[in-house]
C-alpha cells in the first residue's frame, strides 16, 4: 500500500474518535452492536480506514449501518442528511462525461467511487438508508443503475420529498448543484 492511501497514526485515531461519536449519537443505525468491535476491525483494517477518511471528508459522514455476519464485516454507509458536498454536481459515469461535448461537470459518480474505494448505494441499500432517519430532502443521490437503464442511455437517483422516497431516472451525462452520490463499505 502507497503511503498516499495511508493514514497517519494520528489521522486514524481523530478518525476513528469521529467514528465513535458517530455511532454513539447514532445508535438507532446499528441497534445491537456494540462499538468496541467495530473499532477492533478499523485499527486492523488501515486500507479502510483512508477509504472512511475519504467518505469523511468529502462530506459523507460515514457510520455503521449493519453487519454481515456470514463475512464477519460491518456495513457502512453515508449517513450525512444532504448527497455529500464533495461529491455533487457530477455526472454518472465515464461514458457519459465523454458524451458531453461542453460544459463537463469535473467527475462521475461510478469513477469517484472507484477511486474512494466504494460502491454507490444502489435502490434497496438507499431505501434501507431511508428507514434509519430522513435523508436527501433538498438534494437527491445518484445510484447503482441496473445495466439494462444504463445501457439505454439512463441512470437512476433518489431522494426524499413530501415524507416518502422517490426513485427516479435521468439521462446519466446530466448533473445538477444539488446531486451527488452516496456509497458503501465494508469493514
Amino acid at each position: 500500500m502507497s503511503n498516499q492511501n495511508q493514514l497517519s497514526t494520528a489521522q486514524q485515531q481523530e478518525l476513528i474518535s469521529i467514528l465513535k461519536k458517530r455511532f454513539e449519537k447514532n445508535m438507532n443505525h446499528h441497534e445491537g452492536l456494540a462499538w468496541a468491535k467495530v473499532q477492533a476491525k478499523l485499527e486492523t483494517s488501515p486500507k479502510k480506514l483512508w477509504i472512511l477518511n475519504e467518505m469523511e471528508v468529502t462530506g459523507g459522514e460515514p457510520d455503521v449501518v449493519g453487519y454481515d455476519k456470514a463475512t464477519n464485516e460491518f456495513i457502512f454507509y453515508d449517513c450525512a442528511a444532504e448527497s455529500p458536498k464533495g461529491r455533487r454536481s457530477i455526472c454518472y459515469d465515464q461514458e457519459a462525461l465523454d458524451s458531453r461535448k461542453e460544459h463537463k461537470p469535473k467527475h462521475s459518480a461510478i469513477g469517484m467511487a472507484a477511486e474512494m474505494g466504494i460502491a454507490l448505494l444502489t435502490e434497496e441499500q438507499y431505501h434501507e438508508l431511508q428507514k434509519l432517519g430522513t435523508f436527501d430532502t433538498k438534494t437527491s443521490s445518484w445510484l447503482a443503475t441496473p445495466p439494462q437503464v444504463r445501457k439505454l442511455g439512463g441512470a437512476i437517483f433518489g431522494d426524499c420529498r413530501f415524507g416518502r422516497v422517490f426513485v427516479y431516472h435521468n439521462g446519466a451525462e446530466s448533473y445538477y448543484g444539488a446531486r451527488g452520490f452516496r456509497g458503501s463499505l465494508r469493514v
